[in-house]
């Protein structure tokens, strides 16, 4: 088996099309064929399902993804561990749930120090971004409310105050919680939050609207959908101008952290260490 030949699994697989796979890779379609069909050969198995939309995976080429995958990152580490110099340069993939409002701010500053890394930014619920840096999917992250974990290690910049948002002025306190719920998918501890707030207060049943932004989160509070539960800070300039309103909930519900995370065991390259300390030099400037 060739390490080139999974480089062109993946990327058949990725793309889901032997005919995008053989563009990206700039190879010639019946090159890419014949090499799926010698891998498939050799491991006496089916890896793709053919269709007219592209291609999918059989379960056998589910598996051999996995070790794919493992064998891409320890190929990478390779490459970063010899060519790696003291001006950075590659690629960091960034998690980071989508409320940081800090973040163009330190992406804004490690960038004008180190113009040559190219950063890739996975915006997701704090639970799967969390899984991304177990599974070193992701270089290091952003994310809220983080509970420990024995692969992860994690540095905390900031409380973070929520706020429980609605849109009606006028509003009881009893007819907010009889609202639907405003949140981002499972893995959100604001959503977390939340719910938990809802079930001490003994609202049982409360309906539930997932939305994959805080944009649409927020518009949707302003034209009466319901309530949610976000930092402050995402908030403070529409709750001064009247467009939202906010209840302020006990500690317990409202205090969460905003946390740095990153795996245990990663290769730390330059662009990884000038990364954190770029984070570190940001928290350690700004007052939160």
């Amino acid at each position: 088996m060739e390490f080139k030949d999974l480089k062109i699994f993946q990327s058949v697989s990725e793309h889901g099309s032997i005919s995008r796979a053989a563009k990206s890779l700039n190879y010639v379609q019946s090159h890419v064929i014949s090499r799926i069909k010698l891998l498939e050969a050799e491991l006496n198995t089916q890896l793709f399902l053919r269709h007219r939309k592209g291609t999918t995976l059989t379960s056998e080429g589910k598996k051999l993804q996995v070790y794919a995958e493992q064998i891409m990152k320890t190929m990478n580490d390779i490459d970063k561990a010899f060519h790696d110099t003291e001006q950075p340069s590659g690629r960091l993939d960034i998690g980071t749930v989508e409320t940081i409002t800090r973040l163009p701010g330190i992406l804004s500053m490690f960038r004008k120090s180190y113009p040559d890394v190219s950063l890739s930014i996975d915006s997701n619920v704090t639970d799967t971004i969390t899984e991304k840096v177990a599974d070193k999917k992701l270089d290091c992250a952003f994310v809220a409310g983080f509970v420990q974990h024995p692969s992860i290690s994690r540095a905390e910049l900031f409380k973070e105050k929520l706020m429980l948002v609605y849109g009606d002025e006028n509003a009881t306190l009893d007819e907010l919680k009889e609202m639907p719920m405003l949140v981002f998918k499972p893995g959100c501890n604001y959503r977390r939050n939340l719910e938990r707030w809802l079930s001490d207060e003994k609202v049982e049943g409360a309906a539930i609207v997932e939305f994959g932004t805080l944009e649409t989160i927020l518009g949707s509070i302003k034209s009466g959908l319901g309530i949610s539960l976000v930092p402050e800070s995402t908030v403070k300039s529409a709750l001064e101008r009247g467009e939202l309103f906010g209840y302020e909930l006990s500690a317990e519900y409202s205090e969460i952290s905003t946390d740095f995370i990153w795996h245990k065991e990663t290769y730390m390259t330059t662009a990884m260490n000038k990364f954190i300390q770029t984070v570190q030099e940001y928290r350690d400037e700004n007052v939160f």
